[in-house]
């Protein structure tokens, strides 16, 4: 499992709002489980945008806060506009390596840790917490 950083309010759509776009500057050749770490910064001419309203920002959910993980995606591939295929929509940006989420899972609650630029290699201990963290909820799901 990876993880990556990003600011908010970009990691809150992409744990509640739907975008399954995330623009890096880079490729990268890592398929698979990405944990979603908020930044310590926060891209404040973005939270009036019509895509970060339309995606439900409030600045009170819990999964708005900054410098945790408070998602799990599934980075399926990468692509970029020069690719003749590359139709990736609203979130995308010009210029941009965009790269694909889906089964964007929310964390109950934010995991507070530090994080990196770029794709990083997240703690066993930060793994295992996310991993018991959904293995709880479910359990406490299925018994109500």
């Amino acid at each position: 499992m990876q993880a990556m950083s990003v600011q908010q309010p970009w990691a809150f759509a992409i744990a509640r709002g739907g975008k399954t776009v995330s623009n890096q500057d880079l490729p990268t050749a890592y398929r698979g489980p990405l944990l979603i770490h908020a930044s310590m910064r926060v891209d404040l001419k973005a939270c009036d945008s019509p895509l970060i309203q339309a995606a439900g920002w409030d600045p009170r959910d819990p999964l708005a806060t900054i410098g945790a993980v408070i998602a799990v995606a599934d980075l399926d591939h990468v692509c970029s506009t020069g690719d003749a295929s590359c139709d990736c929509g609203p979130w995308s940006a010009p210029g941009s390596q965009h790269w694909h989420l889906s089964g964007v899972r929310a964390l109950p609650r934010p995991i507070v840790t530090v994080g990196h630029p770029g794709l990083w290699q997240p703690k066993p201990s930060l793994i295992s917490a996310v991993t018991t963290m959904f293995t709880t909820t479910a359990a406490l799901n299925n018994t109500t």
